[in-house]
């Protein structure tokens, strides 16, 4: 059972020797947070960062990624919200549980509201059938 949030998180590289020069010293990558498992300590993070599948307050988000990075982050887009069938089974349910902190009349409302149309279901948050990033088809 697992799910990953995917960001396109921009930061930039600061030299500490002022005699290096960066060319384009801004990069922009993909990274990939693990949700935590529902019903665990911080499994209602969507809550906190997604409204209709995008981001609700970029600082907030900026500030977590730049935080698990351990630099600045200059920007940062949420772009989906990757989980196999068994992780979303026991999000369905731990949100069944508790539907009345989303204030929100069933599961579906409340996937929708915070996840809009960014749940992708089955498919590897690596692009690839093993998680390399190839699609097996070289």
């Amino acid at each position: 059972m697992e799910a990953h949030y995917a960001f396109l998180v921009e930061a930039r590289l600061t030299p500490v020797d002022p005699g290096l020069t960066i060319d384009s010293p801004v990069v922009e990558r993909r990274c990939l947070l693990a949700a935590a498992e529902p019903g665990d300590q911080g499994w209602r993070l969507f809550r906190d960062l997604l409204w209709r599948g995008e981001l609700g307050d970029e600082r907030h988000a900026r500030a977590l990624i730049a935080e698990k990075l351990g630099q600045p982050v200059e920007a940062v887009e949420f772009r989906a919200f990757y989980a196999d069938e068994p992780y979303l089974e026991a999000l369905k349910s731990a949100i069944r549980d508790d539907l009345e902190s989303f204030k929100a009349d069933d599961v579906t409302e409340v996937l929708s509201k915070y996840f809009g149309s960014s749940l992708e279901v089955g498919v590897d948050p690596m692009g690839g059938p093993d998680g390399s990033g190839n699609s097996g088809t070289d």
